[in-house]
């Protein structure tokens, strides 16, 4: 017979697979990291359920569960056999209940070694929420700070390439950080984003120090935790300098500009904030998105409308800035660590492996 465990209990076994039976549409939307998607029922069939079960009872939603399941068992115990190879499977739907028993049970069955998730995705959401709500942060924030451009993100991927303690919070939110952040990007929930921020903590809860990228409360559509705000507030400030040709460059390569739904999705944003543009900038602006001229728009964008919100922004942190030249990528990755090195007092950088 299957056993239920606890998340905590396989999170760090390298021999168990997580299989999420749930809807594409629910894996879509938040699922725990690294889990595998086997869906019992598509969407569609999901829906169907759903309406049965709240027109007619629950009772006949379970016979049609049933009969849409029936014909899929061996489909589903192939996938899973074949997700898990030499690993054991840990199957979870939404809150432990019958579309992960099922599946747990014809596993069993079979013979294969099988888990069920205690709880299901709610209880583990429920951990999450509560281990975020308590969790005690040690570690000194480096933050990056710099006008849209000067190559952020860039030099975190360089510093997280070198075994720095970095953390990103962009990727993890899936969104650049702006009205137009959302293009080329795929913008995940709170549920999704503190899945993978949870665990990030824990790994670097042992660093002196941790390097993220200034960021306001919320990013997207989800928001940082209050400790993780007052932790920016108080942390190392470090401000990155860059000419603006430089930064026009390298705020276009961050985008597919070749894509052929690239200009719908500029002017979409470009709606969103045309408002706060002065009238002829307005006018520029758009005839730029006519004309494909973006380096044009960039330009404009980060003058009239990025440049004087960041130095607002800038205003409300109080303490030292240690500027640094950020037109050199690679020597500014490595005046960044210097940096870190002299004003925490370390004789050496962090490598996180």
């Amino acid at each position: 017979m299957f056993r239920d465990v606890r998340y905590d209990e396989i999170k760090k076994r390298k021999d168990c697979v997580l299989i999420d039976v749930r809807s594409e549409g629910e894996y879509e939307e938040s699922h725990i990291p690294g889990a595998v998607n086997i869906p019992v029922f598509t969407n569609e069939e999901r829906a169907q359920v759903g309406t049965v079960y709240k027109q007619i009872g629950q009772e006949q939603a379970k016979e049609l569960g049933l009969r849409i399941a029936s014909a899929k068992l061996p489909e589903l115990v192939k996938a899973v056999s074949e997700a898990a190879e030499d690993k054991e499977p840990v199957v979870y739907c939404w809150r432990g209940g019958m579309r992960s028993k099922s599946i747990a049970t014809v596993l069993d069955l079979m013979g294969m070694p099988v888990y069920r998730l205690e709880g299901g995705y709610r209880g583990y959401r429920e951990s999450v929420a509560d281990r975020l709500a308590n969790f005690e942060l040690k570690a000194k924030c480096v933050v990056l700070h710099g006008m849209t451009g000067v190559g952020k993100t860039e030099l975190l991927n360089r510093l997280a390439a070198d075994g720095e303690p970095v953390m990103d919070l962009e990727g993890m939110a899936g969104h650049k950080g702006s009205a137009f952040g959302s293009i080329g990007e795929k913008p995940r929930n709170q549920r999704m984003f503190d899945s993978l921020l949870l665990p990030r903590l824990e790994e670097l809860a042992e660093s002196p120090y941790i390097i993220i990228e200034a960021e306001s409360r919320r990013i997207g559509r989800v928001n940082m935790p209050d400790f993780l705000v007052e932790a920016k507030q108080k942390g190392l400030h470090i401000l990155l300098e860059a000419p603006l040709h430089i930064r026009v460059k390298r705020t276009l390569d961050q985008y597919v500009v070749e894509d052929p739904e690239f200009q719908d999705k500029v002017s979409g944003a470009l709606r969103s904030i045309e408002k706060k543009l002065a009238h002829e900038d307005r006018q520029f602006a758009w005839q730029a998105v006519e004309e494909n001229r973006y380096e044009d728009l960039v330009e404009l964008l980060l003058v009239e409308y990025y440049d004087p919100r960041y130095k607002h922004t800038m205003q409300q942190y109080s303490g030292e800035f240690i500027k640094l030249d950020a037109t050199d990528l690679n020597r500014c990755t490595e005046s960044v660590k210097q940096t870190i090195r002299e004003e925490l007092g370390l004789k050496s950088g962090i490598v996180v492996e």
